[in-house]
């Protein structure tokens, strides 16, 4: 079993699940759709599955079945975004009929956020052209949203841990930004992060992203169980350190 590490690092982030019209939310760190459509960018492929660009690259479904886990180095600010439109097509079933003069919705965000994310396959194979592909992306790489681009590369020069499952990938990593002071334990005095992994089994967590389809028009997703742990943050290789303003 092998895991491929990627960081997700940048001003502005935003990870939506439940997002409906006006209301776009964000999740506290990334989801598995906004990470395996990242990966899909990278690898320049299509939304759908059937168009002829795709036919030598991995299907949404492998890419789905890829086991999910994030490590919450530095937990983000939520931020909301008032955001006004004009000439906004109306839904008026397919295709959009006539305009609106203008439309509100407020948009949220996660602020000067760091995750470390793994994804874990027993295919050596595919987790290779995965992180070939993160180092040279075929397409712009963005963080849940087109507007909020990385601040350092998401490809990690040695993120490719062939022989290591994904949790103890994701313990062992060295720190790749400075924590918050909210994340220091009172008692031990040491700094602590969250840990989202995927757990069909004893995952007491819900999320509705899980990617069936990519599709405009027809995006599906389905519920993925996961499961939280703490841990104490490993210390940091300086050299790759991203830090931010507390």
């Amino acid at each position: 079993m092998g895991t491929l590490l990627l960081q997700l690092v940048g001003p502005m982030q935003s990870w939506g699940v439940q997002s409906h019209f006006t209301h776009r939310d964000t999740g506290l760190e990334p989801s598995k759709s906004g990470v395996i459509g990242l990966v899909c960018a990278a690898l320049g492929k299509p939304r759908d599955e059937n168009h002829p660009d795709n036919v030598c690259k991995p299907s949404l479904e492998q890419l789905a079945k890829l086991r999910m886990g994030v490590r919450v180095d530095r937990e983000g600010l939520i931020q909301c975004d008032y955001h006004t439109a004009n000439n906004v097509m109306k839904a008026g079933g397919k295709p959009f009929v006539g305009l609106k003069e203008t439309e509100l919705s407020d948009r949220f965000y996660l602020a000067d956020a760091a995750f470390l994310v793994g994804l874990e396959s027993d295919d050596g194979n595919l987790l290779s052209r995965l992180d070939e592909s993160l180092q040279h992306p075929v397409w712009m790489l963005y963080l849940g949203r087109k507007a909020f681009v990385p601040s350092v590369p998401v490809w990690l020069k040695d993120g490719l841990k062939l022989e290591q499952d994904l949790e103890t990938a994701l313990r062992s990593y060295p720190r790749i930004a400075n924590p918050r002071r909210q994340q220091l334990n009172a008692e031990t005095q040491l700094y602590e992060a969250r840990m989202m992994l995927d757990d069909a089994e004893q995952g007491s967590i819900v999320r509705p992203d899980q990617p069936v389809s990519f599709v405009k028009g027809n995006r599906k997703h389905m519920d993925r169980r996961i499961r939280a742990t703490f841990y104490v943050l490993p210390e940091a290789q300086e050299d790759s350190l991203c830090t931010f303003q507390n």
